[in-house]
């Protein structure tokens, strides 16, 4: 079984072929460190972290880097109004960027390329530009001369007006061509800087991506993934100008890009207003089940993002979580991962339906009854969790998640619910009425099963 992906280049799924056999080449446009970001920056990390795993297991070996921007007019206008280097800002903002995308579960990349740790790079790029006739140097600027690559335009599928109007582009005096874009531009005293042939200026934001791809990998990368948002005009400015710079040689082989989180069918972002905080949704709702929800559509399609489909994932959580606390007493070790799960991944990363297979698994279990078939299935639900990032906290973990907060825990909660049971036993049923009552109130539900009750933190 071969892995298929969607080439957003192409536009069409493509067996994936890495150009090295020993080795794949995977670089993920990561985040802008002036603020924390929002729950739709966490969707590529998500699905392309699960990309870099079954890569890992079909390959020899894969080199997955994931940038920092940190250096951008944003970043200098919050240094500026709170009177502190943008490493400040930047620090503070990675650091938080690390830990949210560990809650959720993603794991770090091999490689964490900053832009301002290659500052030379980029001022080696855009010489390298310039001398060929790609980019010319105007008035403390360097301007790549978009007229030079034909092919500009490719990868987004653009007209010249479209793009011209998709990069709110500025028409300055310094550039030949309106769709012209910056390589490198001046810095005044107040801005961060750096010695250039063109004066003390600072990168442009595409060729930041560029000069980092090439210092990790080459000239040419196996995978290039982010948002589409970035598919214009930043990712076809990438590929214009590292062809241009490497000689006509391919850029990136496959362009992965996932779709966008809406709310209210608009896109999800901060120049409208209608975002969620990633620290802040974490506060309120577990992290697997944000995880689960980032998954829950096709990575390629938009995802409606609403409190009812987090529901629905705590929910989910709850039925497979229970299902591996039905079979606590069935030892397993380690397994391999169910076909099902895996088909479905290697099919241009379909986690709906892995899971749906992996859901089966599970309903599967609790139907079994011969300890072998149980031990068999349950060894496959966590392998096939494992997979997705899912179901490797301890059941008990999960439904308790949040009672330590809320002044209880779980050692408590279950002599309440033995107690209970008790009073059942003795028929004293005001007694257990009166206690599943009380423990309501403090947000536990208990569910009276064939096997015993089991209780669970309500969904908020």
């Amino acid at each position: 079984m071969s892995l298929t992906l969607f080439n957003s280049l192409s536009r069409k799924p493509e067996p994936f072929v890495p150009l090295h056999p020993d080795r794949v080449t995977m670089y993920v446009c990561g985040p802008t460190v002036y603020n924390y970001v929002h729950i739709g920056n966490a969707r590529g990390p998500v699905v392309f972290g699960i990309l870099a795993r079954l890569l890992r297991r079909h390959f020899p070996r894969l080199v997955y880097a994931r940038n920092i921007t940190d250096v951008d007019d944003k970043i200098n206008q919050a240094a500026i109004e709170q009177q502190v280097p943008i490493g400040t800002i930047t620090d503070k903002f990675a650091a938080a960027y690390r830990e949210h995308m560990g809650a959720l579960g993603v794991d770090l990349p091999d490689l964490e390329p900053h832009a301002t740790a290659h500052i030379p790079q980029i001022i080696a790029m855009c010489e390298r530009l310039i001398e060929s006739g790609h980019a010319y140097a105007a008035e403390g600027h360097v301007l790549f001369a978009v007229e030079t690559y034909p092919e500009y335009g490719q990868l987004s599928r653009r007209s010249t007006d479209e793009m011209l109007a998709g990069a709110r582009v500025e028409v300055a005096p310094y550039k030949r061509s309106a769709g012209d874009f910056v390589l490198w531009k001046p810095s005044t005293p107040e801005l961060p800087g750096w010695d250039s042939p063109w004066g003390r200026g600072r990168p442009g934001w595409h060729i930041e991506c560029s000069a980092m791809c090439e210092a990790a990998f080459g000239e040419t990368i196996d995978i290039h993934c982010g948002g589409i948002d970035l598919q214009f005009p930043h990712h076809e400015n990438e590929v214009a100008q590292s062809v241009c710079a490497h000689g006509g040689k391919p850029f990136a082989r496959y362009w992965l890009h996932n779709g966008m989180l809406n709310m209210d069918g608009r896109k999800m972002s901060k120049s409208l207003g209608n975002v969620f905080r990633i620290d802040e949704v974490l506060a309120n709702h577990p992290a697997e089940a944000l995880r689960l929800a980032l998954m829950s559509a096709h990575y390629r399609q938009p995802l409606d993002w609403t409190e009812g489909l987090i529901e629905q994932c705590v929910r989910t959580l709850d039925r497979l979580y229970g299902t591996l606390r039905e079979l606590a007493s069935i030892q397993v070790g380690a397994g391999a991962i169910p076909e099902t799960v895996e088909s479905a991944l290697l099919d241009d990363l379909n986690t709906p339906q892995a899971l749906a297979a992996l859901a089966q698994i599970a309903a599967d279990a609790r139907r079994a009854s011969d300890d072998a078939e149980r031990a068999r299935l349950k060894s496959g639900l966590l392998a096939g969790g494992l997979a997705l990032g899912l179901l490797q906290q301890d059941p008990a973990a999960w439904f308790a998640r949040g009672t330590a907060d809320g002044g209880l825990d779980a050692a408590a909660i279950d002599a309440r619910v033995q107690e209970r049971q008790a009073a059942k036993q003795a028929r004293d049923f005001a007694r257990a009425d009166a206690i599943r009552k009380q423990l309501a109130e403090q947000g536990i539900e208990v569910e009276d099963t064939p096997a015993g009750p089991r209780w669970k933190v309500a969904a908020k």
